[in-house]
């Protein structure tokens, strides 16, 4: 595979992310033009999802759709960031930003609990959230495991989401000092993998759950160390936006220069 057929890869796995809090209508109007890229010829490729916050969900739908970006899910954030153990307030966030029409709602496991030794709490916290989300919507559970301190947390925290029903295990939510790293993500791949196999000797396969790194990805070199921790534990299938998805927005420079073939350049900051 060349560096722009990587780089067309890791473009489609894109969530492309604004979540300041300080966003206005035109900084989300912008995160929607970014959305697609078109070479000389016209062909275009899109990211997999814009996640932004709730109330910016209905503008960025009319926007992607004006734009014929149908295919462009909608992603939000509830219980965000702190994981608070609350199940009651991440449920009510999390039928509120299914009301506002998103695709996948990215919910914050309460870690500080798990850290504490609480194993209940986080489980509920996941299996009510994903009652909220009804059928078609995907609930992507941030881990926070840059705050987990040992391999064993992170291990326990990816076996919870996935036995609460997540469709995808995440890494970070990009507010912390240490977010995405390729240590955490072997952890939670070999917990999808245990999962996978568990349907192994079923009549029917298990239901599949995604993976989602967040936050640090700033070049095409990472965004491969992730695609190819993907394909190197999970197969070569699981490499598209059902099951990998890309929790950066600053590698978006660096990618389209790749296709470009431009100078790299590579953003600094952000998520």
């Amino acid at each position: 595979m060349t560096r722009q057929q990587q780089a067309r890869l890791a473009f489609s796995l894109l969530d492309l992310t604004s979540l300041t809090d300080i966003e206005t209508s035109a900084d989300i109007e912008d995160l929607c033009a970014k959305a697609e890229w078109r070479d000389a010829d016209g062909n275009t490729i899109h990211a997999a999802a814009l996640c932004i916050f709730p109330r910016f969900l209905p503008l960025a739908r009319r926007i992607l759709d004006d734009k014929g970006l149908y295919h462009v899910r909608l992603a939000t954030v509830t219980n965000f960031p702190h994981g608070g153990s609350d199940i009651n307030i991440a449920v009510k966030e999390t039928l509120a930003s299914v009301a506002y029409g998103a695709d996948e709602v990215d919910v914050v496991l309460p870690y500080k609990a798990l850290i504490s030794g609480d194993t209940d709490t986080p489980l509920r916290l996941v299996q009510a959230c994903k009652a909220a989300c009804g059928n078609g919507v995907f609930l992507k559970v941030i881990l926070e495991t840059g705050e987990l301190s040992t391999p064993e947390l992170i291990a326990q925290a990816s076996a919870i989401a996935i036995a609460g029903g997540a469709d995808f295990i995440k890494t970070s939510t990009g507010k912390v000092t240490t977010n995405a790293t390729p240590e955490a993500a072997d952890i939670m791949l070999r917990a999808i993998a245990e999962h996978r196999a568990k349907g192994t000797n079923q009549a029917a396969p298990v239901r599949p759950v995604g993976f989602k790194p967040a936050g640090g990805i700033r070049t095409l070199e990472d965004a491969m160390t992730y695609i190819k921790a993907v394909q190197s534990t999970l197969g070569p299938d699981a490499v598209q936006p059902s099951l990998l998805r890309l929790g950066a927005s600053s590698v978006r420079t660096n990618l389209v220069s790749v296709l470009e073939g431009t100078d790299e350049v590579t953003q600094s900051g952000g998520y």
